[in-house]
C-alpha cells in the first residue's frame, strides 16, 4: 500500500487534535462543577452557549500547545510512518498536552481566591515562595481528588490516542507526488492555524484576547467559563497592561480625583500607627461589617474583634483594590491598586514612590515590616525595599521554627507577640505594619488550640477565630506597653476567602474588606457606611495624624476629604469596575459594557439602555482615573514633585 497522498496521517493528526477539544470541552465542565456556586449559570443551554464560545478560545490554546507537534506531524519526510518516528510524535504530542492541560486543574482550587483564570502574573508571585515544593505535597494532600482527575483524564487520553495508529512502513509511490502534495497540505494547514490561532481569518481582527470572553457573556464571572486556563497563560505572556490611554482633558481628573493631596483638618501630631493587613479575613467574616445586612442565618467567627469595633471606627462598606496579597501590599500602604497586572509585577514599580513608608519617614517615624513567613515570600521583601522601610522582620529574626505552622509561617499568636515586643524597643513615634499568615489554606490551628474555635460551615471559619483570638492576645499585651495610648491602630484584609454567604457570592462583594481605626483615647467611633476602599486607608491615616505637605494619592481621607466623592475602584473578570454614587460601571479598557444600580453587587440587571447623566458622569469617572493611573506609573510620577 503506498502513502503518496498521505491520507492515513493527516486522519490521524485530526483524530488527535480532536481529543484535544474533547478533553478542554470536559476539563471545562469540570472548573464548571467545581465553582458552580461562583458561576451561576442557569439552564443547561446557557451553559452549553458559554462552552460553544469557548470553542475559540480552546482552538487558540490547543494549536498553540501543538504547533511543533503538527509541523513534525506534516514535514514530509518520508520517514513519518514509521514506529519510532510515530512513537517521538506520541512523546512530543502528551509532553506538551498534558503540562497546558494540567494548568486548568489548578484552578478548579485557586479560582476561589482570584475569582479570575491563573495568569502569568500569578505565576510571577509565585516565584518568590520558597517552599513551593512543600507547597506542591501539602495541595495534593488536601486537594487530592483534583490531582486524582487529572491523572484519570491522562491515562484515558493517552488511551484513546492508541486507538487510531498510523500504518507503519508505508512508501509513496511518487516522491514528486508525494512532496507537491505535501506541500499543500502544509500551506492549508498552516493557514488554518494562523485563523485559529487568531481567532478569524478577518483582516480587521487582532488576535483573540482574555478580553474577547466578555463579548459573549451577560455576566461578567460568565467570561471566566468560556476562557481557559492555558489560553490565558499563554496570552498574558510577555505583555502587560501597562499602556497609556487618553479619555478625558486634565482637568477632569483634578476635578474628580484630586490626585495631588492637601489635608488641614487636623493639627500636626505624631502618634505611633500600627497597621494590621490580615490574610484572607475579608469582610464576610466579622460580625461589626455585617450588622446592617440581614443575612439568613448569619454567624460571626470574631468575637475579640467585635467587642474592638464597638470602641472603633469602622467602615463596612470597604473594598479591595485587588485580589492577592501583593495587590494588598501596594494599594493598602502605597495607595495604588493593581488590576489586570499586578502593579509590582509589572515593569514599572522600581520608582520612586510616595507611601505611608515615605511620608511617615519624613516625620521622623521608625518603620517595621513584620510577616511571619519566610524573608521575600510573596515579593513583600522586595517590595519593602522599594517603599524604603528601616526594617523588616521575617521568620528569619523570629529565629524560632519551633512555631513554624508548616505551611506559611509563623502562627499568628506567637508573631504578633513578636511583633509587640519589638515595638517596645522602638523609639517613639514608630510605624510598624504586619501582613498575618495564619487565616489561610490549609485551615488549621495550632494542636493546643484544637477545638477551641467554631469549625463554622467552611474550613476558614476555624482560621479566622484562631486570628482573631491572636489579636485579642495582642491587644491584651500591647496595653501594658508605654507607647499603646498614644498609637493608632487600623486592622483590615488583603482580600477575602472561602464564601459560606450568598450575599458574599455576589461578583462585587467577593472583594468586600473591612476597615476599622482604633484610638485608645475613644476619639474614634461610629459605623461610616459610605462606599471605600484599601487605597483610602494611606490618605486617611496622613489626615489623621496631621500631615502637613502635598502627596499623591488616588484616594481619599475617610475622616476628612470632601473633595472626592466616594467612590471604590477594582478589576474582575476582565472589566474594571467603578462603585460610585447610585451607579456601578463596567468597562473593558476601551468601552463601557455596563451600568447597574449600585445595589446590585451581583451585576445581574444592565441599565446601560437607560443610560442618563449620573451614569456618563460614572463612566468619565471611570475613564479619568485609569488615565491618570497608568500615566502616572509610566512617567514615574508616583509622589508629588516639591
Amino acid at each position: 500500500m503506498n502513502s503518496t497522498y498521505r491520507m492515513g496521517e493527516y486522519k490521524a493528526l485530526l483524530y488527535r487534535l480532536f481529543l484535544a477539544y474533547f478533553f478542554y470541552f470536559i476539563v471545562r465542565l469540570l472548573f464548571f462543577i467545581y465553582n458552580y456556586k461562583l458561576l451561576k449559570v442557569d439552564s443547561v443551554s446557557e451553559y452549553l452557549r458559554l462552552a460553544y464560545h469557548g470553542l475559540a478560545f480552546d482552538t487558540t490554546a490547543i494549536l498553540y500547545t501543538n504547533l511543533l507537534f503538527i509541523l513534525f506531524s506534516i514535514l514530509p519526510l518520508t520517514v513519518n510512518t514509521r514506529k519510532g518516528y510515530q512513537k517521538f510524535l506520541m512523546w512530543l504530542y502528551f509532553i506538551t498536552n498534558l503540562i497546558s492541560y494540567a494548568t486548568n486543574f489548578g484552578d478548579f482550587i485557586y479560582y476561589k481566591y482570584i475569582y479570575a483564570r491563573t495568569t502569568v502574573a500569578v505565576i510571577d508571585v509565585l516565584k518568590n515562595e520558597e517552599n513551593k515544593g512543600s507547597m506542591l505535597f501539602r495541595f495534593m494532600i488536601s486537594y487530592w481528588h483534583v490531582f486524582l482527575l487529572f491523572f484519570i483524564m491522562a491515562f484515558l487520553w493517552i488511551w484513546l490516542y492508541k486507538k487510531v495508529k498510523v500504518q507503519p512502513g508505508l512508501r509513496p509511490d511518487s516522491k514528486v507526488k508525494y512532496f507537491a502534495f505535501s506541500a499543500v497540505a502544509f500551506i492549508f494547514i498552516g493557514t488554518m492555524i494562523i485563523g485559529g490561532i487568531r481567532g478569524d481569518f478577518k483582516k480587521s481582527t487582532r488576535p483573540i484576547n482574555i478580553i474577547d470572553a466578555n463579548r459573549h457573556v451577560t455576566q461578567p464571572e460568565h467570561a471566566d467559563i468560556v476562557l481557559n486556563t492555558p489560553f490565558s497563560i499563554i496570552r498574558t505572556f510577555n505583555v502587560t497592561s501597562f499602556k497609556k490611554v487618553s479619555f478625558v482633558d486634565e482637568k477632569v481628573i483634578m476635578d474628580d480625583f484630586h490626585p495631588i493631596k492637601f489635608y488641614n483638618n487636623n493639627p500636626k501630631t505624631t502618634p505611633n500607627v500600627v497597621l494590621i493587613i490580615t490574610e484572607s479575613m475579608g469582610r464576610e467574616y466579622w460580625g461589626c461589617m455585617n450588622r446592617s445586612r440581614n443575612i439568613p442565618g448569619f454567624v460571626s467567627y470574631t468575637p475579640f474583634l467585635d467587642s474592638l469595633s464597638q470602641h472603633s471606627l469602622i467602615f463596612d462598606n470597604s473594598y479591595a483594590n485587588g485580589s492577592k496579597s501583593i495587590h494588598g501590599m501596594s494599594s493598602i500602604l502605597a495607595g495604588i491598586p493593581s488590576f489586570k497586572d499586578a502593579f509590582t509585577s509589572s515593569p514599572y514599580p522600581k520608582q520612586r514612590i510616595e507611601s505611608l513608608v515615605s511620608t511617615l519617614e519624613s516625620m521622623g517615624y521608625d518603620t517595621s515590616f513584620f510577616h511571619g513567613a519566610p524573608n521575600g515570600s510573596m515579593g513583600f521583601l522586595g517590595f519593602g525595599n522599594i517603599l524604603g522601610f528601616d526594617h523588616y522582620y521575617g521568620k528569619t529574626e523570629y529565629n524560632n521554627d519551633a512555631d513554624f505552622d508548616g505551611s506559611w509561617g509563623i502562627w499568628d499568636e506567637p508573631f504578633m507577640q513578636f511583633m509587640k515586643n519589638t515595638l517596645d524597643q522602638k523609639k517613639q513615634p514608630f510605624f510598624g505594619t504586619i501582613f498575618t499568615v495564619s487565616s489561610h489554606e490549609p485551615y488549621i490551628v495550632p494542636e493546643k488550640y484544637a477545638g477551641k474555635f467554631p469549625k463554622g460551615t467552611v474550613p476558614m471559619h476555624q482560621v479566622v477565630g484562631y486570628t482573631d483570638y491572636a489579636f485579642k492576645k495582642f491587644f491584651e499585651a500591647a496595653k501594658k506597653s508605654p507607647w499603646y495610648k498614644n498609637t493608632i491602630f487600623v486592622i483590615t484584609a488583603d482580600h477575602g476567602n472561602q464564601i459560606a454567604y450568598d450575599e458574599y457570592r455576589k461578583v462585587l462583594n467577593r472583594s468586600a474588606t473591612p476597615i476599622l481605626i482604633f484610638r485608645p483615647d475613644g476619639s474614634l467611633k461610629g459605623v461610616d457606611s459610605q462606599i471605600c476602599q484599601q487605597i483610602d486607608i494611606y490618605p486617611t491615616i496622613l489626615d489623621l495624624i496631621g500631615y502637613d505637605k502635598p502627596f499623591m494619592s488616588w484616594g481619599r481621607s475617610l475622616v476628612g476629604d470632601k473633595q472626592v466623592e466616594p467612590f471604590a475602584i477594582s478589576y474582575n473578570g476582565n472589566l474594571f469596575m467603578l462603585q460610585r454614587g447610585k451607579y456601578i460601571c463596567t468597562f473593558d479598557g476601551k468601552n463601557v459594557v455596563g451600568f447597574y444600580d449600585i445595589n446590585d453587587k451581583g451585576l445581574e440587571h444592565n441599565l446601560i439602555d437607560k443610560k442618563n447623566k449620573e451614569m456618563e458622569e460614572t463612566e468619565i469617572a471611570c475613564k479619568a482615573f485609569l488615565q491618570d493611573y497608568f500615566e502616572r506609573i509610566i512617567d514615574k510620577k508616583l509622589y508629588y514633585k516639591r
